[in-house]
């Protein structure tokens, strides 16, 4: 069995991969940290442009090997099992199925990520998660 963790590289998801990594240590579980790819757009000169595939993926293992140094210092002393992986599609339901898949005991996710701007349309992912979910989420603040 195994925790997961959603992370973006936000100081409220480096929050909760403290939290559940402290908690997979305590209980001697693994850690499944992973992070979403979303292609960004951005206005330049007047144009809408896509971030590339590359970028984004590049970006992403960027993100995951943060998180993993934020989990390892969160324990300095155990021996806990880290594994990182990369997801694809909407971030609640790419984060949710991949807690189905692995069979995992939890999920664990910061209370609010990098997309605050998009939130007060499109609702909370985290809130979207609990939703999505068919094991425990701990929501960390």
């Amino acid at each position: 069995m195994s925790y997961i963790v959603a992370a973006d590289g936000s100081e409220e998801s480096n929050d909760a991969v403290r939290y559940a990594a402290t908690h997979a240590a305590t209980f001697g579980e693994s850690l499944e940290i992973v992070h979403v790819i979303t292609l960004d757009t951005e206005l330049v000169d007047g144009d809408v442009v896509m971030q590339g595939r590359e970028t984004a993926t590049d970006e992403g293992h960027d993100t995951l090997e943060d998180a993993q140094a934020v989990a390892r210092d969160a324990v300095p002393s155990a021996d806990l099992d880290i594994e990182t992986q990369l997801l694809t599609g909407r971030p609640a339901t790419a984060v949710a199925d991949r807690a189905t898949a692995a069979d995992a005991e939890a999920i664990f996710v910061g209370h609010r990520g990098l997309s605050t701007e998009q939130e007060a349309v499109v609702g909370s992912v985290a809130k979207e998660i609990v939703s999505k979910a068919t094991v425990p989420v701990t929501v960390v603040r």
